[in-house]
């Protein structure tokens, strides 16, 4: 429960290392750079944002070379292999494939230059066969598309919307024009008739009229004979053909430069990011200025270094009380996996305490009551544990996150076997039909909920009380922590006795307790003394929330307002009522399923049907019942605990480091 101290730097550094140094703080990935050092008449900001675009051009260029490869070479992948992480490289390794990041950049120009010019192939081939269809009606043609006739003669070639024989359409031709006419049918089909017409040139107005009206249409020009055209067309398909088979090829040849454009893509990034931070850097014509924040544990291990390796000069120092601080929270190993939801929301703010440690067991204990199936729990564990042993090189923000998914199977198991869930009824239906053993069950080790739901529902209030009495605890350590033990009295105390008070006198009133199907009735001394300290609360309450006004009339009514808090605590407390819900939807649907899939008995069809459902259900009803426990469990974090003490609104730490996809460098100081 902790947010980590932080410490304030200034480096001073010669221009001429600068490169070096700056690299050198990227891989270190500790200090978080901030712009604090004012241009002057000496100090200037240089404009690098035209090479950072170069960069970042290059590193496009590079990551479109890659996907080139992947759609010729596909890369083969297990199932799992997301999971790897990015590949480590030492400082030694790294400095030789950045001698060649210019060479791999030609192979990458080269890729792209090959994929525009197979989608330049390609866009030709569809052309080719739509004038090949244009052409297929004319093929006994022996005469250009664009012959227009001889001295004497005009000729008309083209292609009339509607079916005709010869007859037909000399008899067409003849009601709308005198002109003596040579017709030709070429071809004819349900939808045209194609033609060739020749006429003295003295009649072309009139055939055009006649035609016109008959919706005669052009084809597309050409001035070679069809059946030549369809030939030089179909040597060119296959000539098209065979230089992409050769394209193609050749870009399969190169799919061994995959890790190296990898590499060249990270390596630009890099630079880009360098530049980034160069842009803001206050620079001399011999020095540079580097201010930021960096974790004090690692302040003395950088101070070193830095002058060790170079001609630096560092100072480390507190931050100022008004300057806004980056948080790194750290925990301890059962609470780390839990930061990622503290953030998700919102980091602590300046003096406010890390909620994680105490959040995370809630954290854990909820999703494991929501979703409540021991096997699902199980598998939650094995695939959690089986990633994290197997991919040595997980992400951090990964690894948070399946330790995370980890403890809640943890917990999901513990509650499946207190409820005595195991893939629902299972256990009962897998022996009663296949082994006609209806006595084997898996029996609860404390009491089944679809079974005793008012018990499951009381024990989801009850535990909802202590989740936010557990908040208000927060509250009130702060507050007597920072000196502020009235106000830890005021705004703690007196609600814990009003509702805790309320909740135990409650418990004294027999109506009360049968509805809740409770076996005991507290006795009535404890009513009286519960109801007394609830009385102190409210009168507490009433005097104490508007105590900022020194007018009693506002303060009254301001600490009646308050009062009526206590209305939110009752809505806060029903919320927990999803507890109960969502418990039961798992189990309902998993006993659904396996009833399903028992239809057809023990039989051989019977048991295929079993194993299909059985997989496919559950499955399905865990992916989908996790995923509720997730989002519920957040909103409860979210709404009804941190409501109670947190404010949030920190600055996440965000050092300058090295943001790839593929590879990393590393330096231990």
């Amino acid at each position: 429960m902790a947010v980590v101290p932080m410490k304030k730097v200034l480096i001073l550094g010669l221009k001429k290392e600068r490169k070096h140094i700056l690299e050198f703080l990227q891989r270190q990935e500790v200090l978080e750079i901030t712009d604090e050092v004012a241009e002057d008449d000496l100090l200037k900001k240089m404009d690098v944002s035209a090479s950072q675009a170069v960069f970042l051009r290059n590193a496009g260029q590079a990551e479109q070379a890659l996907l080139v490869l992947d759609k010729y070479v596909p890369e083969k992948k297990g199932m799992l292999d997301s999971f790897a992480g990015r590949t480590l490289l030492t400082l030694e390794e790294y400095e030789n494939l950045a001698c060649r990041h210019g060479e791999i950049m030609k192979t990458a120009s080269k890729i792209l230059a090959l994929s525009r010019t197979l989608g330049d192939c390609r866009g030709a081939i569809p052309k080719l066969h739509q004038e090949l269809d244009a052409l297929s009606p004319w093929q006994s043609l022996d005469l250009p598309l664009d012959f227009a006739g001889t001295k004497e003669t005009a000729a008309f070639i083209g292609s009339l919307p509607k079916t005709y024989t010869s007859d037909s359409l000399a008899q067409a031709l003849s009601e709308r024009t005198d002109a003596e006419l040579c017709l030709s049918l070429v071809s004819s089909s349900k939808i045209q008739t194609c033609i060739f017409i020749l006429c003295k040139k003295q009649d072309v107005p009139s055939v055009e009229k006649a035609l016109k009206e008959l919706n005669f249409q052009k084809p597309i020009l050409s001035s070679q004979v069809p059946a030549l055209r369809k030939e030089e067309i179909e040597q060119e398909l296959s000539t098209l053909e065979e230089r992409i088979h050769s394209l193609e090829q050749e870009i399969i040849s190169l799919g061994k430069i995959r890790e190296d454009l990898k590499f060249v893509m990270d390596y630009y990034t890099m630079r880009a990011e360098k530049y980034q931070v160069l842009n803001s850097l206050s620079q001399s014509k011999n020095a540079f200025f580097i201010t930021g924040f960096v974790p004090a544990k690692k302040a003395s291990s950088l101070e070193k270094m830095l002058s060790d390796r170079y001609d630096a000069f560092v100072e480390v120092t507190d931050p100022g009380e008004d300057e806004e601080v980056p948080i790194l929270l750290h925990n301890h190993f059962l609470a780390e996996p839990a930061e990622s939801i503290v953030e998700s929301y919102s980091l602590p703010g300046k003096g406010e305490l890390d909620p994680t440690a105490v959040m995370a067991p809630f954290y854990y204990l909820l999703f494991g009551l929501m979703l409540s199936d021991a096997a699902y729990g199980l598998i939650m564990i094995f695939g959690c544990l089986y990633v994290i042993r197997k991919y040595k090189n997980l992400e951090p923000g990964m690894k948070k996150t399946l330790k995370l998914f980890l403890f809640c199977g943890i917990s999901t198991t513990f509650w499946g076997f207190m409820f005595g869930s195991f893939f629902g009824d299972a256990v009962n239906v897998i022996a009663t039909t296949f082994f006609n053993r209806p006595d084997i069950r898996l029996a609860p080790l404390w009491f089944e909920p679809i079974s005793f739901p008012m018990k499951m529902l009381v024990f989801s209030f009850a535990f909802g009380i202590v989740h936010l009495f557990a908040g208000l605890g927060v509250k009130l350590y702060v507050l007597v922590k920072s000196g502020h033990l009235a106000d830890g009295i005021y705004d703690v105390v007196f609600w814990y006795l009003l509702v805790g008070g309320a909740v135990i006198y409650m418990l004294t009133m027999p109506m009360f307790t049968e509805m809740l199907g409770l076996t005991f009735t507290l006795p009535a001394p404890v009513g009286i003394l519960s109801a007394a300290a609830a009385l102190i609360g409210l009168v507490g309450i009433i005097f104490t929330s508007g105590r900022e006004s020194k007018n009693w009339g506002k303060r009254i009514l301001k600490g009646l307002y308050g009062a009526y808090g206590v209305t939110s605590y009752l809505s806060d407390i029903l919320s927990y009522s999803r507890l109960l819900a969502l418990g039961l939807a798992t189990s309902v649907i998993s006993t659904v399923f396996n009833q399903l899939g028992s239809m057809l008995g023990s039989s051989i069809p019977g048991i295929i049907l079993f194993l299909l459902v059985f997989v496919i259900g559950h499955g399905l009803n865990l992916a989908i019942n996790a995923l509720g426990a997730y989002v519920h469990t957040n909103r409860l974090q979210f709404v009804e605990f941190f409501g109670k003490f947190y404010d949030g609104g920190g600055k996440k730490f965000n050092p300058f480091a090295i943001h790839t996809k593929h590879y990393k460098i590393k330096e231990d100081i």
